[in-house]
């Protein structure tokens, strides 16, 4: 049984990926919807007042990644003329 990372020979220093922060940007026609993760084991980590900084920090990345994500739609697709 292999309990190296993928790709690593024993002997190597080992060196793993960990995703502690995810900001995920979707869209369904012209809605944008930002949204963040953590790792549940940094949560767990974290002091009731660090959770609340990363919190209020993480409300505002996805603010700035939706809205421009947002802006750079529209430059691409432009919504088509309507019909009154």
């Amino acid at each position: 049984m292999n309990n190296h990372p993928a790709g690593e020979n024993p002997g190597e220093k080992a060196a793993w990926d960990v995703e502690l922060l995810r900001v995920l940007v979707s869209r369904k026609g012209t809605r944008v919807d930002a949204q963040w993760a953590i790792h549940p084991q940094l949560k767990q980590d974290l002091l009731p007042e660090e959770w609340k900084e990363v919190t209020d920090l993480m409300g505002k990345v996805t603010d700035i990644v939706g809205t421009r994500f947002s802006e750079v739609l529209q430059s691409v697709e432009p919504d088509p003329p309507g019909h009154a």
